[in-house]
């Protein structure tokens, strides 16, 4: 009989188990796994290193939990402490920021600072349980982190170093605080010195500085456009690339526009339908179409794609999206949510094409008084895709396709608009910074993203129609003749109230300028900010306080828990008009249309965990895409070493100041220890920096004169300083690579301060000072040494 071959899955499903007996039979303790490997009856190295493995993936997977440094054990939830998630710092040390629900006479009032050593093995926005020493009055409060509940990243990115005996991988100080990851010889799948490549960590032993890893990943050569990116990507846990297996159910999926699915719908493909989106916009989402009624109204459809036709609930394509939850947009490129079968062909709303969708349709005055709402799956075939630009020259009066119609639109839109901020809608415009990128991906200029009408036109449709569904469900107008009992389960996107003390200090602020931030009788906040904002427009001090005031602001997020929408002064609103690019709106798609149908509410729980998922998705998006847009102003700097530009203040810390150019709004930090005029310390209340002997002052919103002294690709950052200052070395050695035609890399040695005399000399002959060359080569001679005795 032939002997059947070992399933390496079934091996591991094992394996998995055997772990969890283990465990069980010893709840509350907690082992490494070497003790563990013993524990299960395994000896040899191969099998230490799959329980290691599957110890890993365990944690992962919500199975058991790491405690400290590579210790584990059954999750339990009755450690003593406070929850928290860690905030490091790129000095190795971090603060615990607790979470705003816990319920405590106990509960510490601020932040928990965290030393490199009491972090036990917690990293950068790893959810922990912090302890909390005993503190003397005015001190820091100060704890350990007793217990790691969930590790915030399994992944790291990083540039690969290798030494004589060892591998490392040198990741973002931030995420790691200093502890590069030890990636054992026969574990760097063959990366080579200085490429950037993702890792994961396979153990930390009790004691050691650095954890071990292996690489799993190679993503590039340092500075290559495509490697740069896939590390952005990869840094904050999001996808680049489709699994092969989604891709292929979503290939297979057909349009599916058939005379029965037509029948079931409302027909309005004869009704006048257009888009209007970026240029470069491939997944046309939402389109709209405007007639006029017998009785003189307008009849306004806003048509949304309809996704959730195609994508059924629980299959690989749905769960793929689900995960994802958003699309991802850095400056190069779109990383879309579903597969481009989906969103750039089949749900598209492309010109003269038949499109399912799912319509908010309204009729309007010539007021904007919205008359009645119908909410209905369509079909409808748009006749022309327009480009913002193109909409906005028709609306400033250029001729072109369907000017009456445009026209019209923007003229309810506009009068929309009036009345969301009658309202006390809260009117923020900041303009959006934009590259226009060469064939290798190098920004070549930049320029900023204006919203004009065309923009505003098509935002206020989009905003009626999502609070018109919200309304439609949470006002319960579905059945508006009987009792309102318990809301039926729905996705809100609300924004809650700007935090009291942070507004007071605002208000206290402002009033030095001679405005008056706080309500006057009869008037809202969100009243009082929009009066500021009107009356600082023009001012020099208008930078500052737009500024100040929208730090003063809660972030929106996804919950089943409606408290309405402050930004927008909507009492209902939710996130109805993208499901091609927002998971959340798929969400909406779905119980929108069970409850119109007369089904029953969906469970809270289920919905409120994914509305969390949501939301924590979007912030990662928005940092990554905050990163791409940081690293490539970094890059288009880089030939600017050395010249000087009109900066704003934009940021005070205790450490630096941050200033952004004010013609491109490339942002740098200035250190205070290169303020060297003075000893400058940082007054909090007031957002500046005070010279403690010249009484010199660098506040928020000041207008400054700066130089760029460095740019660094690596930790995206820009160096400036004060213009007229003595020229750093770094700077000298910078300008220098660039009068050779070369762009200034990476320099991890401290190349020391020249004299006065040896820059002017520099600067006249185009070299670097000799003791900036002697101390760099002095310094990388060390750190080669160095790197042969690290362990």
């Amino acid at each position: 009989m032939a002997k059947r071959k070992s399933n390496p899955e079934e091996k591991r499903q094992q394996r998995v188990a055997s772990i969890m007996n283990v465990l069980n039979e010893l709840p509350g303790s907690a082992f490494n796994y070497k003790e563990i490997t013993e524990m299960i009856g395994l000896k040899s190295k191969a099998d230490r290193m799959e329980v290691q493995d599957c110890l890993f993936d365990m944690v992962a997977d919500g199975l058991i939990e790491e405690t400290i440094a590579g210790k584990y054990r059954t999750i339990s939830t009755e450690v003593s402490g406070f929850k928290g998630v860690v905030d490091m710092t790129a000095a190795g040390y971090a603060f615990i920021i607790l979470d705003k629900d816990i319920e405590s006479d106990n509960k510490p009032e601020e932040d928990v600072f965290v030393s490199h050593k009491n972090l036990n093995g917690a990293l950068d926005g790893d959810k922990v349980i912090v302890r909390v020493f005993a503190s003397k009055r005015g001190r820091q409060i100060e704890g350990e982190v007793v217990q790691i509940v969930k590790r915030k990243r399994v992944n790291f990115v990083g540039r690969v170093e290798v030494h004589t005996h060892f591998t490392f991988l040198v990741c973002d100080m931030r995420i790691t605080g200093g502890r590069d990851i030890v990636i054992p010889k026969e574990k760097t799948m063959g990366a080579k010195n200085g490429q950037k490549a993702i890792a994961k960590i396979t153990s930390w032993p009790e004691g050691q500085h650095n954890p071990i890893g292996e690489i799993i990943q190679i993503l590039g050569d340092v500075g290559d456009n495509e490697t740069e990116m896939h590390a952005i990507l990869a840094e904050f846990d999001l996808p680049y690339s489709y699994p092969e297996d989604v891709a292929r159910a979503a290939e297979s999926i057909e349009p599916g526009i058939t005379k029965d699915e037509v029948a079931r719908r409302r027909d309005m493909r004869g009704v006048t339908t257009f888009t209007i989106d970026p240029a470069d916009a491939k997944d046309f989402d939402d389109a709209l179409s405007i007639q006029r009624l017998p009785n003189g109204n307008w009849e306004v459809g806003i048509h949304i794609a309809d996704v959730t036709h195609y994508v059924t609930p629980g299959s690989i394509v749905d769960e793929e999206g689900y995960k994802r939850a958003t699309s991802i947009y850095l400056v190069d490129r779109t990383i879309p949510m579903l597969p481009e079968r989906l969103s750039n062909f089949i749900c598209s709303l492309r010109p003269d094409e038949e499109k399912l969708t799912f319509s908010v349709i309204v009729e309007m005055d010539d007021n904007a008084e919205v008359l009645n709402t119908e909410i209905t799956k369509t079909v409808i075939c748009s006749n022309r895709r327009f480009t913002y630009e193109e909409a906005q020259e028709i609306i400033e009066g250029a001729d072109g396709d369907y000017k009456e119609e445009i026209l019209k639109m923007n003229d309810l839109a506009q009068k929309l608009r009036r009345k969301r901020f009658e309202k006390g809608a809260i009117n923020f415009e900041r303009s959006e910074v934009r590259f226009k990128i060469d064939e290798t991906g190098k920004p070549v200029s930049v320029y900023f993203k204006e919203s004009k009408e065309a923009n505003k036109l098509v935002e206020e449709f989009m905003l009626l129609a999502n609070r018109r569904v919200a309304e439609t469900i949470g006002a319960d107008e579905i059945n508006p003749t009987k009792r309102k009992r318990t809301p039926k389960t729905f996705v809100y996107r609300v924004h809650d109230q700007p935090n009291e003390e942070k507004f007071g200090k605002f208000a206290t602020f402002v009033r030095r300028f001679g405005y008056e931030a706080m309500p006057k009788k009869g008037e809202q906040i969100n009243n009082a900010v929009n009066r500021i904002l009107c009356d600082v427009k023009g001012k020099g001090e208008q930078n500052l306080i737009e500024i100040l005031a929208v730090r003063t602001m809660a972030k929106a997020v996804y919950t089943t828990k409606n408290i309405g929408h402050y930004g927008l002064a909507f009492e209902y609103y939710t996130h109805f008009t993208s499901p091609i690019r927002r998971y959340p709106d798929m969400m909406v798609h779905r119980l929108l249309f069970s409850y119109l149908g007369g089904g029953k509410s969906e469970k809270a729980d289920k919905y409120e965990e994914m509305c969390e998922h949501s939301s924590e998705q979007e912030i990662l998006a928005s940092e990554a895409e905050r990163a791409s847009i940081k690293y490539k102003q970094v890059e288009f700097m880089i030939d600017h070493i050395g010249e000087e530009f009109d900066a704003t203040v934009s940021g005070v810390t205790e450490w630096g100041l941050f200033a952004e150019i004010d013609e491109n709004h490339c942002e740098g930090m200035i250190p205070l220890r290169d303020l060297e005029d003075d000893r400058y310390f940082f007054d909090e209340d007031n957002y500046c920096v005070v010279g403690q002997n010249t009484n010199k002052k660098y506040q928020l919103g000041d207008k400054i004169r700066i130089r760029i002294a460095n740019a660094d690709l690596e930790r995206k950052q820009l160096d400036f300083t004060i213009a007229g200052s003595p020229f750093k070395a770094i700077e000298v050695q910078n300008m220098n690579l660039k009068a050779k035609g070369r762009r200034p890399g990476i320099s991890r040695y401290n190349v020391g301060q020249p004299q006065a005399k040896e820059v002017k000399k520099s600067k006249a002959s185009g070299k670097p000072p000799k003791s900036v060359l002697k101390k760099a080569k002095k310094n990388k001679a060390k750190s080669k040494k160095k790197g042969k005795k690290r362990k």
